[in-house]
């Protein structure tokens, strides 16, 4: 069962490390470099997991968890890294990455682009496992939904048993909203990302979250699995969890912040 009191305030200090750097007496950090394809998300925790600092940039260099721009990505960690040595003064060295469930075959590339800009890879996983590093679950299904992607872990047991992931999710929301009211890519990420027009939206990219909803209950069963976690930002959307029980008739979970559980957890995994 998922502790929501205990992770909305590990998710709570790791959102406010973006303004505030919370130093610590030892100079040992963990960082977690998330690839997205929205966003690339930089997490800096110690080396018993308190957040410690965080960076993030808007990009475009990826396309359903794999690099297509491979120079931009390699740019922009450089970039974030580069702030994240300032705020710290360190040089931060060892990181973990991580992928979309399923797409492993873009390792490499990921790990290419994190050790150009300077960073000792010493872990690699896949995202819902990743994020289940801080939601600390023993049985059920970690779901998350970022730009490119619906990706899930079936964990039983404490032990990620299958992983899945499919091409639907944030951008495809986007591309729903831009048609609909005739505006750019860009308005409607905006429109996307602002909680106040969410409750008019929804009605509009209710189909897409039913389709995402689809792609989870296509790869579980529910006689076994009784309660399904949100992660992601694309989870941010308020009202998604609901959608999700309705379609596959399980129980539905999300945190406060579900943005950055996943680059938390890749934080977590790695290794000193």
């Amino acid at each position: 069962m998922l502790d929501l009191k205990r992770v909305n305030a590990y998710m709570d200090k790791v959102s406010k490390s973006e303004i505030e750097t919370f130093k610590t007496k030892k100079a040992i950090y963990k960082t977690g470099v998330d690839l997205g394809t929205a966003y690339i998300v930089l997490v800096v925790l110690d080396e018993n997991d308190n957040p410690v600092a965080c960076e993030k940039q808007a990009a475009e260099v990826l396309r359903d968890g794999v690099v297509v721009d491979y120079s931009g990505a390699l740019n922009i960690v450089r970039e974030l890294r580069a702030k994240l040595n300032a705020r710290l003064d360190t040089e931060l060295i060892n990181c973990a990455i991580a992928m979309p469930a399923g797409t492993e075959s873009s390792a490499r590339t990921h790990k290419y682009v994190a050790e150009g800009a300077g960073f000792d890879v010493t872990e690699i996983l896949d995202e819902p496992s990743a994020a289940n590093a801080v939601y600390h679950i023993d049985n059920g299904v970690v779901v998350d939904i970022g730009g490119g992607t619906t990706g899930l872990a079936v964990i039983k047991d404490g032990v990620v048993t299958d992983i899945y992931d499919e091409p639907t999710g944030g951008t495809h929301i986007s591309l729903v909203l831009a048609g609909n009211y005739h505006i750019s890519f860009a308005e409607a990420e905006k429109i996307k990302m602002d909680y106040k027009r969410h409750k008019e939206i929804f009605p509009v990219v209710r189909p897409v979250i039913e389709k995402m909803a689809t792609i989870v209950a296509r790869h579980i069963d529910p006689e076994s699995i009784d309660t399904i976690y949100l992660c992601g930002g694309t989870c941010c959307l308020t009202g998604m969890e609901t959608v999700f029980e309705k379609v596959t008739g399980i129980k539905t979970v999300k945190p406060k912040d579900p943005f950055l559980v996943t680059p938390a957890g890749i934080a977590i995994n790695c290794k000193l």
